[in-house]
């Protein structure tokens, strides 16, 4: 039989460099032999970038807390039934910038929503279930803002740059994110690991791979080394 893949994923605000460290932890977990796929959320299958758009762009208009939780756990729903699960199953490793812990920071500490409710909504859709490691990026709130901002500016994709909708609530909303992403990882330290994410992108990488070697038990960190 074979065995069940592990899912990691990737929290924290805006520019705080999630993205390409979701890069290259596949390239290394591919390099130790160990079969991944990178996904993100909201999205990851084609019902659910469909629900991305409605969230993230910045002509979307504005949603009571609670409809926008609703519309990111039926997204979540979509993404665990049709590819992280499935996937998971495969023994596939499954790394996915961002998951339920984004909902419990944006729409639960920075916009309001008690975790009371975004904890109930999540034991509907998912159960137990749970990533088997979290890396949550903490950043200075207006450092990130400023690289999310700049990102979008430059990114040679169309969709990518209107992506905004939540940078635009400015460096106040993300200090409340911050603040939610630590309370999150304090509250589950066997689960989370919080990254400074002011360090060099090598130092990150070489971080995670340490962290994944010595929780997960892998050999990612040697291979990667050589």
């Amino acid at each position: 039989m074979t065995a069940l893949g592990k899912f990691i994923t990737f929290e924290g605000g805006d520019g705080s460099g999630k993205s390409t460290q979701v890069r290259l932890l596949d390239a290394a977990l591919k390099s130790a032999g160990i079969s991944c796929i990178t996904t993100r959320e909201p999205g990851g299958t084609p019902q659910a970038e469909r629900i991305r758009n409605l969230l993230l762009q910045r002509d979307s208009g504005t949603f009571e807390p609670m409809t926008e939780a609703l519309l990111f756990f039926a997204a979540r729903r979509e993404h665990l039934t049709q590819k992280i699960w499935p996937e998971m199953k495969k023994g596939h490793w499954v790394i996915s910038d961002r998951f339920a812990d984004s909902t419990r920071a944006f729409q639960g500490a920075a916009m309001g929503l008690d975790f009371e409710t975004i904890d109930k909504l999540y034991d509907l859709i998912a159960g137990k279930f749970k990533p088997d490691l979290t890396f949550i990026f903490d950043i200075d709130p207006a450092v990130g803002l400023e690289r999310s901002m700049k990102h979008n500016a430059t990114s040679s994709a169309v969709i990518e740059k209107t992506e905004d909708r939540y940078e635009r609530m400015g460096v106040a909303f993300q200090a409340r994110l911050r603040q939610g992403f630590l309370t999150i990882a304090k509250s589950d330290a066997q689960r989370c690991v919080v990254i400074d994410a002011a360090q060099t992108v090598d130092q990150i990488h070489a971080d995670i791979l340490r962290h994944i070697e010595h929780r997960l038990g892998t050999v990612t960190a040697k291979a990667a080394h050589g």
